[in-house]
């Protein structure tokens, strides 16, 4: 694969994007791509972000970041509410850091929020408090869609005419925007800020593995987590009393592992609602890829991965 790819590089692109869903070994090919060509590795998946959870979110280990440099992995609190918004102000710092040094970025994570943010932009919503989202949220719990929709109705009518009024998770984030601005959602969307790389700049590449390949790796990597510590790393977390409303507390494993650790369940009944959300979560991160990414050049990874994960 690697050939394949030092013919396409040979346009000189200012980096290298990646793409795949999880367990499909794009953070191997990263590395070995910026091994190869005194690059740097920079992270967009949503969390891996958070420094309190490398076991449970499969980040690269101490001893891969070692080997190449890593940039964006466990820069943040898991009591932190990342947005896309955050991560390109950081993505951009990064790109500017990796052209410095001369240096090859290699982007690569399974959210595709980010790979968009990055080559076309994003609406300039400012981030939510961390105290009104809680808020808007607990104050919703028993609430049904449609009236939170009359509610948003009377607030914001621009933003609700846009809305199903069954589209509860939308509602509830126009909600909050509102409460934390004062200014409709489809207002601030109107000021687009600009992407920090543009498509045509960048070697833009996704995984697409085999479906029966692409479980075995994910059922694999669930338990090999058991060995890495992943346990003691939800203890750790749990024992934070975060919200439950934080994007961190929502990772999957953190919710399985820890209904075990508070004997709600065994720890193969754990391991196994890891396995079936992952395999759930990577359907819903292909078809992200081939609606949103139907340009960018598709490549299946080599048998020579392995068991390595990303």
């Amino acid at each position: 694969m690697l050939d394949e790819i030092e013919r396409m590089l040979a346009a000189r692109p200012r980096a290298v994007l990646i793409a795949g869903p999880t367990a499909s070994g794009k953070s191997h090919l990263a590395a070995a791509i910026a091994k190869q060509y005194d690059g740097v590795v920079v992270n967009a998946d949503s969390m891996q972000v958070y420094r309190e959870m490398r076991v449970v979110s499969a980040r690269p280990s101490t001893e891969e970041e070692r080997r190449v440099p890593h940039r964006l992995y466990g820069h943040v609190s898991a009591a932190t509410r990342y947005s896309a918004g955050r991560w390109l102000t950081d993505v951009e710092a990064a790109l500017a850091d990796a052209r410095g040094q001369r240096r090859l970025p290699v982007i690569v994570g399974g959210t595709g929020l980010y790979f968009k943010a990055l080559t076309q932009g994003l609406a300039a919503v400012p981030p939510v408090p961390a105290e009104i989202h809680i808020r808007v949220a607990a104050a919703a719990e028993e609430i049904d869609s449609e009236v939170l929709h009359d509610r948003l109705t009377r607030l914001d009518p621009e933003t609700a005419a846009t809305l199903r009024p069954s589209d509860r998770g939308r509602i509830i984030r126009a909600l909050e925007v509102f409460e934390a601005t004062g200014r409709s959602l489809v207002a601030w969307r109107s000021d687009h800020r600009a992407g920090a790389l543009a498509s045509d700049e960048a070697l833009r590449l996704v995984i697409t593995p085999d479906r029966a390949w692409l479980h075995e790796r994910i059922s694999h990597r669930a338990e090999a987590m058991l060995g890495a510590g992943v346990l003691d790393e939800v203890r750790r977390l749990v024992a934070l009393r975060l919200p439950p409303v934080l994007p961190a507390m929502k990772a999957i494993g953190v919710r399985q592992f820890g209904d075990h650790l508070h004997g709600r369940c065994s720890l193969d009944e754990a391991v196994a609602g890891v396995k079936t959300e992952t395999r759930r979560y990577a359907r819903r991160q292909e078809t992200w890829f081939r609606n949103q990414m139907a340009d960018w050049r598709s490549i299946t990874p080599p048998a020579a991965l392995g068991a390595q994960a990303g």
